[in-house]
């Protein structure tokens, strides 16, 4: 069998490649191999398929991130409603509980320490001695709020946890929801209220342009309040049963009903006994900016205003460090 010469040239050997220094006819520079590296082995990189990533939570405290909160700031509103809505959707009377419950209430405080009970309306100024409706009143709407925002705020992560265990959300509007949802029962309360008040030809004292200073103070006690007790719930579940112990007995110690001058030995180094207590303040300032003549001294709101900023504080920290374990102990 003959071969051709072009079978011929097809057969020979291919020369070597060229050096490494040449470029190509392009102009490129030539692809060389990749060389091992003789780096010692404790500085050797592993490859990316073959790198450890480990998820730790940060220790100590956590810094509360506004700028989440800011921009889902419209998660708290869509919270804040739905908590309005779930507590009277399929109730009988719907939203006229708001104004029942007040009203029942006074009602019955009215005719235990009014004039036909106990007469502690006799330790009244003497323009309110008549008014111990209004009188209770004043002290129930503030008292209302802060109770719920302590029941309700303090079971709020308990009663959802479903949303710590299945989607991430800014926790801290979890708590703050139901502080929301009870500012539209303090505003009903404050309607009934001046509506009570007409009703009984009182003019309200000069110093009511407070009043929205007042249910800001409110709102922050309130809020430190809940944010402390919910995570602390979460961990520590007997909580629960001690949270309708706090309210029972706080509204007695807080002189909601009655006026702490009814109360002999209550004068002088042991009315001091009385700064301890963060509600007390606040209850006492809501009537001295409504009732003319009704006494008040400026230290019991000082302390607590300076109650209000230690309780909000801690709570907001302590929240902060006890979410990290919220979605495996909820």
């Amino acid at each position: 069998m003959s071969l051709s010469v072009s079978q011929l040239e097809l057969a020979k050997p291919l020369p070597p490649p060229p050096p490494s220094s040449s470029t190509s006819p392009q102009g490129e520079p030539p692809v060389t191999p990749p060389t091992m590296s003789h780096a010692p082995a404790e500085h050797a990189t592993l490859p990316f398929d073959q790198t450890e990533l480990v998820i730790k939570p940060r220790r100590g405290w956590i810094p509360v991130d506004w700028n989440e909160l800011w921009n889902h700031r419209e998660l708290l509103y869509f919270l804040a409603w739905r908590d309005v809505k779930v507590r009277y959707k399929q109730a009988i009377l719907g939203i006229a509980w708001a104004v029942l419950a007040p009203v029942l209430s006074v009602m019955v405080f009215s005719f235990i320490f009014g004039a036909k009970g106990a007469k502690l309306n006799e330790t009244l100024p003497a323009g309110l001695q008549d008014k111990t409706s209004l009188f209770i009143f004043a002290g129930l709407i503030p008292w209302m709020f802060i109770s719920q925002a302590i029941g309700t705020g303090g079971l709020s992560l308990v009663n959802q946890q479903n949303l710590l265990s299945k989607i991430y959300m800014p926790r801290l509007y979890i708590p703050a929801s139901t502080i929301g949802s009870g500012l539209v029962d303090m505003f009903i309360s404050f309607g009934v209220f001046f509506i009570l008040m007409i009703a009984r030809g009182y003019v309200p004292s000069a110093q009511i342009v407070f009043l929205p200073l007042l249910v800001l103070l409110t709102v922050l006690l309130s809020l430190g309040m809940a944010f402390v007790l919910s995570a602390a719930t979460v961990t520590y579940r007997d909580l629960r049963f001690l949270i309708p112990f706090i309210t029972q007995i706080g509204m007695w110690l807080s002189f909601v009903i009655i006026p702490f001058s009814s109360v002999g030995g209550l004068h002088g180094k042991k009315e001091l006994v009385l700064l301890l207590n963060p509600f007390f303040g606040i209850v006492d300032a809501y009537r001295s900016c409504m009732f003319h003549g009704w006494g008040w001294k400026p230290w019991h709101l000082l302390a607590s205003v300076i109650w209000t900023a230690g309780i909000l504080a801690f709570g907001l920290f302590y929240f902060r460090k006890t979410e990290r374990r919220f979605a495996d102990i909820a």
